[in-house]
């Protein structure tokens, strides 16, 4: 009997229990995908470039995970909140505590059973489709991987079932500890209202003196480096909860005060509404300000490395292609090209090093980068060398015993001849650089070479035409390894592209996964605690529409309140976001590049969550229209 209507309830109930089943797909699914390539051995030891990013999947499955743990118990402690007059009636009736504590688990149990199914489905079907993409993003074969892949299901059943499990007997034992009157009463509790006085301005202050410590550790966080990211986020988080304690029902009583405002239509209601229940509300908008920090900022942080490639790559190099003795493919090649510079230059090699004529350099300087990974601004445009090389000869890359009487290589020379000239470290093999003039270059003995840099109107057109290039160059390096099997890297522009293309696909990919993922928590979460507290408002409602208030002004309250509502944690955790993007300024060159592409996200997802709960907020306060 109490099984039936056990179930009958959860019918009743639907709607709730979807808001929590949405939620938690969406975790489980995002969790199984990062395993499916976490965990795929098989997959990773074929594909070095998915080896080297496994750590960002890992990373991002411990992150999912933990805020997965507080989701899930806030969720459920939510549920039984709204059935705990319910259950206290059957223990009125008769029904035992034990009897009742046991359907309660099995009911949490079962509905995390059934996320779990559906969501595993979900997942293997974004491993099927994102996993593809993301393979064809990095241009890597999909051999050995598999969207369906068992370790992966194990381990997200494993985790998830302890969870709920754990979650289950919890519920179980908060229902056993509470008496029937606590239940039958549990939507007659008054929201209170604290007094404000001098406590309340010694916590503001704090909370806003620890938010802009923390975001001075962001900010510097080159200096501080780990202390300021443990720092920043530790006080950025409690002065949050401290200015939302202090701040948040001082700023609606203001608005209560407003004459102007609060005279406006039914603002009077309103604000007196959110007044009553804004200090219940505090600490689940400091919850949400911070997940949504976290949210924004796992998306605007992936997309901003991955948007960051081209600037890293072109702050490096000003020359798109650099070729050690062209072959004749790599000239037909150039043709199809629109190429704006060429420069091609001399050198003799031998067993002690490279010697470039210094005749040839200054008679078509090439252009260096002025920009730099510390020091970028898209203002810095390449520029010429203007260096002269007035002696006789120059070394660089020389121990103190190669080094003679020659000079140092100047500056601008240095720069170009190590980030544009020597394309792989496996070139020096303890050779020096040497600036010659044309005498001393015709008495050389070594074997002459040539290199070619150019520069092209956009080199990623061009990426299968320059990929080839690369190729043939590691082979002609390769040629000059005296059969020495190991393997070379280079540092062309191309190279350096898609090196960190690589690492920062995968970090793009993970954030946005889950940055939707505490976007969707983080929304269901504020959701639920403003539902819990509608039953309690449901006779204010009734009794302003028995003395002839109108069914339009009611429901215009309800969007304007709870517009309120949501409207501070947002704004409070979107300047979160953009402070702390400065925390990836000293390895990206511009963090904020198509940072409102997240925002827009966010703030669509969050729409979406206002209305839902509008209209079920409606729902269960305003009475039924005959």
């Amino acid at each position: 009997m109490l099984f039936k209507l056990s179930l009958s309830s959860m019918r009743k109930m639907m709607k709730d229990y979807l808001v929590l089943l949405v939620g938690l797909v969406i975790s489980i699914s995002i969790f199984y995908m990062f395993q499916t390539l976490a965990l795929n051995s098989d997959f990773t030891k074929g594909n070095s470039v998915i080896s080297s990013i496994q750590i960002v999947f890992n990373v991002g499955a411990f992150l999912l995970a933990f805020i997965t743990v507080f989701y899930i118990f806030y969720a459920n402690s939510f549920l039984l909140s709204l059935r705990r007059k319910e259950l206290g009636m059957y223990m009125v009736l008769g029904a035992k505590k034990g009897k009742i504590s046991q359907i309660l688990f099995w009911e949490t149990l079962m509905m995390g059973i059934a996320s779990l199914c559906i969501g595993s489905i979900v997942g293997i079907i974004l491993s099927s489709g994102i996993g593809k993409l993301l393979m064809n993003l990095l241009e890597i074969s999909p051999e050995g991987y598999y969207p369906f892949y068992v370790p992966a299901l194990w381990m997200t059943w494993g985790f998830f079932l302890v969870l709920f499990l754990i979650t289950s007997t919890i519920n179980a034992i908060r229902l056993a500890r509470a008496t029937e009157l606590d239940l039958i009463r549990a939507e007659q509790q008054n929201d209170t209202m604290k007094r404000r006085g001098i406590g309340t301005i010694v916590v503001a202050l704090i909370g806003v003196l620890l938010v802009a410590v923390g975001y001075y550790a962001l900010i510097e966080i080159m200096v501080l480096q780990v202390l300021g990211l443990i720092i920043g986020a530790g006080a950025t988080t409690i002065g949050t909860y401290l200015i939302f304690i202090s701040l948040l029902p001082v700023f609606v009583q203001a608005l209560k005060k407003n004459q102007q405002l609060n005279d406006r239509q039914l603002n009077a209601f309103t604000f007196a509404q959110l007044r009553f229940r804004v200090n219940n509300l505090t600490k689940v908008l400091g919850t949400v300000a911070m997940l949504i920090a976290l949210g924004v900022g796992a998306m605007a942080g992936g997309l901003a490395f991955q948007q960051n490639v081209d600037l890293i790559s072109s702050a490096q190099h000003v020359y798109d292609i650099t070729l050690h003795d062209p072959a004749e493919e790599d000239i037909q090649a150039l043709k199809n090209m629109n190429v704006i510079e060429q420069n091609t230059y001399r050198y003799k090699m031998d067993d002690k090093g490279y010697y470039y004529v210094k005749d040839d350099l200054l008679a078509h300087p090439p252009l260096i980068s002025t920009n730099s990974i510390e020091n970028y601004s898209s203002e810095n445009k390449p520029k010429r060398v203007a260096e002269d090389l007035p002696h006789d000869g120059y070394i660089m890359y020389a121990s103190q015993d190669d080094r003679t009487n020659l000079e140092e290589v100047p500056a601008e020379w240095d720069q170009v001849i190590s980030t544009e000239f020597m394309i792989s470290y496996e070139m020096l093999k303890g050779r020096t650089v040497q600036i010659v003039d044309r005498a001393t270059y015709e008495g050389i003995t070594g074997s002459e070479h040539q290199v070619l840099i150019a520069q092209v109107d956009d080199y990623l057109n061009y990426k299968p035409a320059l990929k080839a290039m690369d190729q043939r160059q590691k082979q002609w390096i390769q040629s000059s390894l005296e059969n020495e099997e190991r393997e070379v890297y280079l540092s062309t522009k191309y190279s350096t592209y898609e090196a960190v293309y690589a690492f920062t696909s995968g970090t793009m990919f993970m954030g946005f996964f889950l940055g939707i993922a505490f976007l969707a928590m983080m929304a269901s979460c504020l959701m639920f605690k403003i539902l819990s507290g509608a039953t309690r408002d449901k006779d204010r409602y009734m009794m302003l529409r028995k003395i002839g208030v109108r069914q339009s002004l009611l429901i215009g309250s309800i969007y304007k309140e709870l517009f309120l509502v949501f409207v501070f944690p947002a704004l409070v955790g979107l300047v979160h976001v953009l402070v702390g993007m400065q925390m990836f300024s000293f390895i990206l060159l511009d963090p904020y590049v198509n940072i409102w592409v997240p925002t827009v996200i966010f703030l669509a997802i969050y729409a979406i969550y206002y209305y839902i709960t509008v209209r079920l907020y409606q729902g269960i306060v305003l009475p039924k229209e005959a």
